[in-house]
């Protein structure tokens, strides 16, 4: 089916922040509720396709609009046009609702900043980004929004750029995008050069006739392209330092969309990874790598931002697990990615009201029960700890439990080491998360006396309420019935799918709730039941100080690719001045030269040119006479 509509989805939010860029200071005064209104409106017209959709058959419910035909050479052919189905609702119900919330926090959050307009403006081009990029109906128009969402984040992660660190925040997390966006750019490549097309439902059509070769290509560069994005290993080390912007970003940013992003490229481009199995068994394997290598991190940060940050890595590295175990794992992947949004956004908001309260203090040391200050802030909070814990019958375990299972069924070897890998990583979230909960709201009194901690104003709790609400029940909604997986069935699950079952869903709920009681009882013994100090200790393990490290991910980069870059560039610059420049200024050297020996001979003596005359005449008869010899 077509429709006129969609362009609009994207549209209010893109007009929005051009009126509060161009308009300038004219326009402060309201231009944060403009940019509310027009991101609300988006969510508005996302909720009414969605209806519609209801109404249709489950195989008629995708809905394209062509805007103009955007590159014609020869046979490359792409149009610009947006395509809303099954999967890309989802995540524009997902961008626009909680991008709406997190505006509307925002308004009170930044309502001392004199540049909260240009903040606004920021995050009006972010959704409208993110939009575009799960709305384009070919991987040419997903890259057009892939790269806006890279610029969008390298201005809000950079907002406060006046701080040396926070602009280095910012071009880390751009540079370290960019790698990954070379290995989308290349995918494309391939992709035309191998099946002729962009498009989805092109690359979809001719897939099955490609060579296992090729297609393994693309799904490997494609990976890459998610890794940068969606903060996997080894392109993660730019998250962490991405705390530097305004909490509402990392809410936004770093918790319920952008970092999303290399999850949906990974299932909306299912018919090319379910033929390339090398491809799919990478995905699987970076995922369950990076949701240990974040819980790790998260155990040792003390910065509430950065272990929240650690947390996203890691359940996002859930998510890619479950998009790498095929069919069986897609609608998981995209449930967690779901119920992430909602309890990850209310966590990250809540520890930007916990800052709010504390004068932006950070390090969760220097906390503790604060409870009893910030009721509602701690209610909603817990309601998200229990989510990402998987407690029931909170979202995680719906979600979260679905995607161990089937990382277990995957049969062998392979099902084993992915389901264990799966399973410690949830008791490790116990244990971190719990700590957070600990040295947060609970424990001693650690803060200084000058801190007056209080509870936030209402357009700040009033969205972390309804966020908390999603945590609670929408894992149950998206499961009742296997209502999301029948809704997404015909994108990502064309054909039932038989799962051999190594172990049943109710063994695997119970192995997770233990493991999660053993990570939460082991935090409770170490920080509730003893005296934490003000600043942490440095007689600390070797393994802690590499955690704290972020398991030293910075000097590898520096060590493996920064310092051999600089020594390239040394060597180039020695080589360009001595052979390069030295070519030219020999050339230089020798003209003049020339003009030196040529300038001697120009004496202004007549008897001089006389004879110069005469040696050129009897060279010429010379030759004339060579010549007819």
């Amino acid at each position: 089916m077509t429709s006129n509509s969609l362009v609009y989805l994207i549209a209010l939010p893109l007009f929005g922040s051009a009126v509060l860029l161009l308009a300038g200071r004219r326009c402060d005064r309201w231009g944060h509720l403009l940019a509310t209104a027009l991101s609300a409106g988006s969510f508005a017209i996302g909720l009414y396709q969605f209806l519609q959709m209801l109404g249709r058959a489950n195989d008629q419910r995708a809905v394209t609009q062509k805007l103009f035909s955007w590159i014609s050479v020869g046979s490359f052919q792409v149009d610009a046009g947006l395509m809303l189905d099954q999967l890309s609702i989802c995540f524009v119900l997902l961008i626009t609702g909680v991008g709406t919330l997190i505006h509307i926090y925002s308004i009170a959050y930044m309502s001392h900043d004199r540049d909260r307009r240009r903040f606004f403006a920021y995050l009006n081009f972010f959704i409208a980004a993110m939009l575009l990029l799960v709305l384009g109906d070919s991987y040419l128009n997903l890259y057009v929004g892939w790269e806006g969402v890279g610029l969008a984040s390298y201005l809000l992660i950079g907002f406060w750029n006046q701080k040396p660190a926070y602009a280095t925040a910012a071009k880390k997390a751009f540079v370290a995008n960019r790698v990954g966006d070379m290995g989308l750019s290349i995918a494309i490549m391939i992709t035309f050069a191998t099946l002729g097309t962009v498009s989805f439902a092109g690359v979809k059509e001719h897939a099955p006739v490609a060579s296992t070769g090729a297609l393994t290509a693309i799904g490997i560069m494609l990976l890459v392209a998610a890794t940068g994005k969606s903060a996997q290993f080894p392109l993660q080390a730019w998250l962490g330092d991405a705390m530097a912007g305004p909490t509402p970003v990392s809410a936004l940013i770093h918790a319920a969309t952008m970092v999303t992003a290399g999850v949906y490229l990974i299932t909306r481009s299912n018919f090319i990874f379910d033929a390339a199995p090398t491809a799919q068994l990478a995905v699987a394997i970076i995922g369950a790598i990076t949701l240990l290598f974040g819980a790790i991190i998260g155990m040792a940060k003390d910065d509430i931002k950065k272990a929240l940050a650690a947390s996203t890595m890691s359940q996002i590295g859930y998510m890619v697990l479950g998009a790498g175990l095929g069919p069986a794992g897609y609608a998981f992947a995209i449930m967690h990615l779901l119920t992430h949004g909602f309890f990850k956004a209310g966590m990250f908001l809540g520890a930007g009201s916990v800052m709010h309260g504390m004068d932006d203090e950070v390090n969760m040391r220097r906390y503790g029960g604060l409870r009893k200050f910030m009721p509602i802030t701690f209610a909603t909070f817990g309601l998200g700890y229990l989510a990402i814990i998987g407690v029931p019958p909170f979202a995680g375990f719906y979600s979260k439990d679905k995607i161990i299972e089937v990382a277990f069924n995957a049969g062998g070897i392979k099902g084993i080491t992915l389901g264990t890998a799966a399973l410690l990583g949830a008791a490790i979230t116990a244990f971190y998360m719990t700590r957070v909960v600990i040295l947060t709201f609970a424990g001693n009194k650690r803060w200084d006396e000058k801190a007056h901690p209080h509870e936030s104003p209402f357009l700040m709790w009033a969205p972390m309420v309804l966020l908390a609400i999603g945590s609670v029940a929408s894992g149950f909604l998206f499961t009742h019935g296997d209502a999301l997986r029948n809704w997404l069935a015909p994108v990502v699950e064309p054909h039932p799918v038989h799962e051999a079952e190594l172990l049943s869903p109710a063994v695997v709920s119970i192995l997770a709730l233990v493991l999660v009681g053993v990570g939460v009882a082991f935090a409770i013994v170490k920080y509730l039941r003893s005296q934490v100090p003000q600043v942490a200790p440095e007689d600390v393990s070797i393994f802690t100080r590499i955690a704290r490290r972020d398991l030293l991910q910075d000097e590898f980069n520096e060590a493996v690719f920064m310092r051999p870059g600089q020594a390239l560039t040394r060597t180039l610059v020695k080589t360009d001045a001595a052979v390069i420049d030295g070519a030219v200024r020999g050339v230089g050297r020798m003209t003049l030269g020339s003009g030196n020996l040529l300038r001697a001979t120009q004496t202004g003596f007549v008897r001089s040119y006389a004879m110069w005359i005469l040696i050129g005449a009897i060279g010429l008869i010379a030759a004339i006479w060579v010549v007819t010899q």
